[in-house]
């Protein structure tokens, strides 16, 4: 597509330019008095001054790295571009966020820098460009947690994943919880077949444990049935230190529990709450 709009202004202008010198060339004075800049000072001086415009507009907009660094018409079909289409699905975790001075349709372009956590485990520093509505420019801090598309071989550029497979995404982040102890496959098996359902934080102490930058908390909690009877338990889990305030006592937060085994509750807190 790229290259057929491409050829596309470029012999849309070649044909411009042509008409121009074709006219200029033969142009016939009307009078011997006329000065002979008139020939190619005119109407059709405005063909070839089109034509640059045309030509750089659509070049500069079909390479310009738009949304999650991809070309401008990929990310606007709202797609991942090129190789990272079907790259490989890592963690990013935003540790900085820059302009560009870049606006598409009046909405910033930014510079993200991730540490990515790739399928294997392995940790490295890489970037995107991603143009962000300014509703949702606020949303974009660091510490926010995105899936991104990523190439082994050269793992320094990212995009933002765009494929809407939020199963996969889901997978990739159990694998990381799972290597970093921050849960088990138990809990993810009841997070995953588990009933859903509403609970009230009774209690909440932190013991002190920490693993990768999130704390270990202790959450009592009492929890309603779909019938609406209540019942009380015990749970615990690896937070980072801004997502505990989401479970502060009195707050309400969502579960998921096995109806044979009520003490046995896993809670399902946002990763990017």
């Amino acid at each position: 597509m790229i290259r057929a709009l491409r050829l596309a202004v470029v012999v849309a202008a070649a044909l411009a330019i042509g008409v121009y010198l074709w006219h200029g060339l033969t142009y016939q004075p009307s009078s011997p008095w006329e000065p002979g800049v008139v020939a190619w000072a005119n109407g059709y001086l405005a063909l070839p001054i089109l034509a640059v415009v045309a030509v750089s507009m659509v070049f500069a907009f079909t390479s310009l790295p738009g949304l999650f660094g991809g070309d401008l018409l990929s990310a606007l079909a709202g797609g991942n571009t090129g190789e990272f289409r079907d790259a490989h699905l890592g963690i990013g975790t935003v540790r900085s966020i820059g302009r560009t001075g870049v606006q598409v349709n009046d909405q910033p372009m930014v510079h993200i820098d991730f540490s990515v956590e790739g399928a294997d485990g392995k940790v490295f520093p890489a970037s995107a460009r991603m143009v962000v509505p300014l509703t949702e420019l606020s949303l974009l801090r660091p510490g926010v947690v995105l899936p991104v598309r990523y190439l082994p071989h050269r793992p320094g550029k990212v995009q933002v994943d765009m494929s809407g497979n939020s199963v996969a995404a889901q997978q990739v982040m159990n694998q990381s919880m799972l290597r970093k102890g921050f849960t088990t496959q138990a809990k993810l098996d009841i997070a995953a077949r588990g009933i859903a359902a509403q609970a009230v934080v009774q209690s909440l102490s932190v013991p002190g444990e920490i693993r990768d930058g999130h704390s270990k908390v202790e959450i009592g909690l009492v929890v309603t049935r779909p019938d609406g009877s209540t019942f009380t338990t015990r749970t615990d889990k690896f937070l980072p230190p801004v997502a505990v305030a989401n479970v502060q006592v009195g707050r309400i937060v969502q579960v998921h529990y096995l109806p044979g085994n009520e003490q046995e509750v896993v809670l399902a807190v946002p990763v990017n709450a």
